[in-house]
C-alpha cells in the first residue's frame, strides 16, 4: 500500500485543532491504521495546542504525516524557534502544562529539532504493520515489486515519479504484466495456459515450503 507523506499548512487556531483530528482520521483510515488513529489525533491535537499555547494563536504552522519504517511519524513545523516544548510534571490543580505529557504516554518517542528559521516537533507512534509495506518481505515480494514499479514507470508521464504503488493500482500492473507475457509467449510459439498452469504449481509449493 501506498502511503505517501503528507502536509498541511494551517493557522494555529484553537477552532483548526477540530479539523485536523478529522483530516488525521480520514487518513489514516485510507492507510489501513485505523488501530491508531485515536492516540495520533490526540498528538496531533496537543502538538497544535502547545504551539497555540506557547507561540500564539494564528501562528503558520505545518502539520506533516509519514511514516518510518512501521512507525507513524507525525511532525508540527512552526517558525518560533525559542519556544521549546518541555516535559512538565504537572499537579492535579494545574490548569495546563499536560500537552506534553500526553504526548509522552501516547507515543513512542518524541523530539524537537530546529531547522534554521523554524522547530519541529515530532512523535512516532507504532504500528500493527509486520513491515514497511504491510506484509512480510519475502524475496519473490521483493523481485514482483521492483517489476511492478518499472513497469508502472513506463505507462507514467514523462517527468512524474511514483514510490510505492497503492494495492488497487498495483493490481492493475499486474494484470497488465500477465497480459504482456502471454502476448510474447504466444509470439514465440509457446502454450500461455500451460506456462500459467506450470507457474500455479510452481507458487503453490513455495507456499507448501514456507509453512513451518
Amino acid at each position: 500500500m501506498l502511503r505517501a507523506p503528507w502536509d498541511l499548512a494551517f493557522t494555529a487556531d484553537p477552532e483548526e485543532v477540530a479539523a485536523l483530528r478529522r483530516i488525521m482520521r480520514l487518513h489514516l483510515g485510507v492507510w489501513g491504521l485505523h488501530e491508531v488513529g485515536d492516540d495520533a489525533q490526540l498528538c496531533v491535537s496537543e502538538l497544535v495546542s502547545n504551539v497555540i499555547t506557547h507561540v500564539g494563536p494564528g501562528t503558520p504552522v505545518t502539520l506533516a504525516v509519514s511514516m518510518n519504517g512501521t512507525y507513524l511519524r507525525i511532525e508540527v513545523h512552526d517558525p518560533d524557534t525559542r519556544a521549546l516544548p518541555t516535559l512538565n510534571a504537572a499537579g492535579p490543580e494545574s490548569e495546563g502544562g499536560r500537552g506534553m505529557a500526553m504526548v509522552d504516554a501516547l507515543a513512542d518517542r518524541w523530539g524537537v529539532q530546529l531547522q534554521g528559521d523554524r522547530k519541529v516537533t515530532w512523535c512516532e507512534l507504532a504500528t500493527p504493520l509486520p513491515s514497511p509495506t504491510g506484509h512480510i518481505e519475502s524475496p519473490g515480494v521483493l523481485r514482483a515489486e521492483a517489476l511492478l514499479g518499472l513497469y508502472a514507470a513506463t505507462k507514467l508521464p514523462c517527468g512524474s515519479s511514483q514510490g510505492r504503488l497503492s494495492t488497487a493500482v498495483a493490481e492493475e500492473a499486474v494484470i497488465d504484466v500477465i497480459a504482456d507475457f502471454l502476448h510474447w509467449l504466444r509470439a514465440h510459439g509457446c502454450d500461455g495456459d500451460e506456462v500459467l498452469d506450470r507457474a500455479q504449481v510452481h507458487f503453490e509449493a513455495e507456499l507448501s515450503d514456507s509453512v513451518p
